[in-house]
């Protein structure tokens, strides 16, 4: 049962670690989005294919403000969600195959 926990708690660092991974890329297209760079880029290109599938259904609600688009907000806020949600989903059943509880 110990291995299992493991297994748990490995999974639990892998999904924290691809959503800080996720956030950094989004903090770096919010920051692309505001310079001057060629769209047609290879670095730009890749950006928006990993995060244009979290962003794309959250345009679909009206976050806009005048010039400012809150959209990548949102996925912050839902992202940090779903990292806490799994996370402490994995690390109580981790704990739980390890004997706790």
């Amino acid at each position: 049962m110990f291995i299992i926990g493991e297994i748990f708690r490995a999974l639990a660092m892998l999904v924290n670690g691809i959503t800080t991974i996720l956030y950094w890329m989004l903090f770096a297209r919010i920051i692309i989005s505001w310079l001057p760079v060629d769209p047609y880029s290879s670095i730009v290109q890749f950006l928006c294919q990993v995060t244009d599938p979290i962003l794309a259904p959250l345009r679909r609600i009206p976050l806009r403000m005048g010039m400012m688009d809150f959209t990548p907000m949102l996925a912050f806020i839902l992202l940090y969600l779903l990292n806490r949600v799994l996370v402490t989903l994995l690390l109580t059943v981790a704990y739980k195959f390890q004997g706790g509880f």
